[in-house]
Parts: structure tokens; sequence; C-alpha cells
């Protein structure tokens, strides 16, 4: 018979990791990233980074207003950037990494890709400027490096893998380039650390891929931890995306859960108004079994989304959504079913609204959840109902064989 717990781990884990079978647009996805953020390295090479107190004053704090989800602003402070230094990418490149964490927010929504694109080629034309005339030129070397991975990172979320693979292909060169130059510089190793743990991490998890990792640098788990640990601890501006990757590969992939808890508590108190922070507590906290906690996270998460209306960058239907179905096993769990009902009801028809690409795993666990209420409230006939409506939808993890078991004999907690 079903078991509630089992199939809740289960479900959580399914819901928050990458889809399979994406090859090597997959490594891309995740290894874009740590080429961008190594930016203004003051420590190598004074002759070609800006040391200038005032630009380093505005870019940290674009930066944080970036983290913290305040884009109005981030742009003020980008665009300051661009009007004292024109010629530097570092403004552009901000500027477009503004809409990047717009985009990250609600992949489903592409209004905002082109503008991004756009963004990113005024930064690569800016880096060959500088490029032509040095081609050491360690600036230009990680924003050129950096736009092309968020380029193809843009490319692999939309499906386009030939283009995402090509970016890939032309980012990788230049930022290993630039560690050659400044190897011993903290912020640069975000990057390093970031691709050494993926690129052993993906194949392992994905076999699909190990033939094309023949065309890429090998992997180090241990040490890309190592790296990105130091990054956390030492960098002057990849601090908080390093702990943020350690946040991820802890909770998706290590499932130190524990240390991914600190991590998100720690990114959270820093940036209360990150959406994507604050879900990761909640998210740990379901995967310590502390319920009563991630309630309270996922109550205040529900308050935020119904008070802002949509206004609170990030705090939207899709986080509604997670927060309804979070709450309605916190209720099941504790037998309020009416009450979780509720949320389940919710959170399927923000489910209808959002999912475009056939049933998500919030709808199909929703609709099976829905059905164990049932049977638990002794309405066999509604039981059976949801469970046949399950096996019509989109199989997600063991949804049919849950289904088919209830089916045969009801539901039951444990």
């Amino acid at each position: 018979m079903p078991n509630l717990h089992d199939s809740l781990a289960l479900t959580k884990r399914s819901l928050l990791r990458p889809p399979k079978g994406l090859g090597i647009s997959m490594l891309l996805k995740y290894v874009a990233l740590p080429f961008s953020l190594a930016f203004i390295l003051p420590s190598v090479s004074s002759s070609q980074w800006l040391s200038d107190p005032d630009f380093d004053l505005h870019t940290k704090q674009g930066i944080d207003h970036v983290y913290n989800l305040e884009f109005n602003q981030a742009d003020e402070e980008f665009q300051y950037i661009i009007r004292t230094h024109p010629e530097h990418p570092a403004g552009y490149f901000f500027l477009a990494m503004v809409d990047w964490w717009k985009i990250s927010l609600d992949f489903d929504n592409e209004s905002l890709d082109d503008r991004f694109l756009t963004k990113l080629d005024v930064v690569i034309d800016k880096c060959d400027s500088l490029l032509d005339i040095n081609p050491d030129d360690i600036t230009a070397l990680f924003f050129k490096g950096g736009s092309l991975g968020f380029r193809g990172r843009l490319h692999a979320n939309r499906g386009s893998w030939i283009k995402a693979a090509n970016d890939g292909r032309l980012a990788l060169p230049i930022v290993r380039r630039a560690f050659s130059l400044a190897p011993d510089n903290d912020d640069i190793l975000l990057g390093m650390g970031i691709y050494n743990y993926y690129a052993e991490a993906i194949p392992e998890q994905y076999p699909i891929v190990k033939p094309l990792m023949l065309f890429f640098p090998s992997g180090d788990k241990k040490k890309g931890i190592e790296q990105l640990t130091v990054a956390a601890a030492k960098a002057k501006y990849a601090a908080v995306e390093a702990d943020y990757f350690l946040l991820q590969l802890n909770y998706t992939h290590e499932r130190q859960y524990e240390k991914a808890l600190d991590i998100a508590l720690k990114l959270f108190n820093r940036y209360p108004k990150n959406v994507v922070f604050h879900r990761y507590v909640g998210r740990c906290y379901i995967s310590l079994g502390r319920w009563e906690n991630a309630h309270a996270v996922f109550r205040e998460i529900l308050a935020r989304c119904d008070a802002s209306g949509g206004v609170m960058a990030g705090y939207t239907d899709s986080s509604k959504r997670e927060a309804l179905y979070y709450l309605g096993e916190y209720a099941m769990n504790t037998g309020k079913y009416e009450e979780s009902l509720q949320n389940f009801f919710r959170c399927d028809e923000l489910s209808k609204m959002l999912d475009k690409n056939g049933e998500s795993g919030f709808m199909v666990m929703t609709n099976l959840r829905i059905g164990f209420i049932y049977d638990m409230q002794m309405k066999r006939d509604l039981a059976i109902q949801q469970y046949n409506k399950v096996l019509g939808m989109k199989k997600f993890e063991n949804s049919y064989e849950q289904a088919e078991q209830c089916l045969k004999v009801r539901y039951t907690a444990k």
C-alpha cells in the first residue's frame, strides 16, 4: 500500500530535479552560470581592472539589489556605471543579469528573451573591442565568456540544444584562458568550482552525456565543492553566487539537507525579498521532516503572494502553487482533510492555468492526494474517480503505480 511520506519524498525530489535526457545541453544549463559571475577582480593586474571606489560601490550595491529582486534599484546602479564607464562591459552585463533574474523567476514567460539576448550582444561587442587591443584582457575574457554562457543557458532552457552547445563550445576556452591568467583569484574559483562539480555529477546522473564529455575537460566533484566553499567564504563579488550553487548541489544532488538549510537561511536572511531563497528554506525543512517549520514558511510565502498580487517579484502564481501544495500536505498529514482539500483544489486550479506543456508534477501529485483524502474520508467513489483521472494524465514518477494500487485497495494513512 502506498506510503504517504515515501511518496512525498519522491515527489519533492522530482519536482525540483532537472529533466532527463537533455544530453550536453544539461551540462550547459548548469555550468553556463559559473562563467558569468566571477566579474571584477581588482587583485588581478590593476592595469586591466578598474580601481575606482565609486565603480566598486555601485557595482556591489547593484548586485545586492539584483539578489534581493529589487530590479528598479539595480537598473539605476548599473545605468550609472554605464554613464561613468561607457566602454567597460560591466554595466551592460549587469543590466542583462537583471533580465536574467526576471526570466528565471518565470521560465514560461518568453517575453524578455529578445531583450536579454540583445543586451548580451552589446556586452560581447564591448568585449571584442577590448580583445582586439589586448587578447589577454581579463575583463573582456570574463564578460565575454559569461555572456556566451548565459546565452547558452537560455537556449538550453528553451530547448535550442544546438545553439546552447555552440555557445558552450565558445565560452569554455575563453573562461579557461582567464583562469590560466589568474588561477589564485577566489572569485574565479566560482566558475571553476561549478564546472568541476557538474562535469562529473551530470554524467553520473545522465549516462547519455558521457560520450559527449570526451570533448570537455574532466570534472572532479570533491574539488568543485572545495573551490565553491572557498569562493563562498572569500570571493569579493562571487560569494553569494557560490553559496547559491552550494545550496543547489547540496539539496538536489548531494542530498545534504542540513547543509542546504544552513545556506538557504543565510541567503534568505541577507536577501529577505528573494522568493527563490525563501522557497528553498521551506523545501529544506520538508526534506528534513521539519513540517512545523515548513508550514510556517509556506504560509508566509502564500501570504506574500496574496498580499502583493504579483507585484512583489517572484511571489506569483508559481510560488503560490508550491505553497498550496505543501500546505495541503501538512494539513493532510495532521488529519485536517477539509483544509487539505481546499489547498489542493486551489493548487489544481493554478496548475490548469500554469501548465502549458502537459500536466506538471504538482498537478499529478495533487490529484493523487485528493484521491488519498477521499479514501480516508470513506468516499470511495470519489477516490476512484481521482485515481482514474491520474491514470489519464502524464505519468509522473510512480503516479500510475500508486493510482493502480489504490484502485485495488483503499488508501489508508500509515
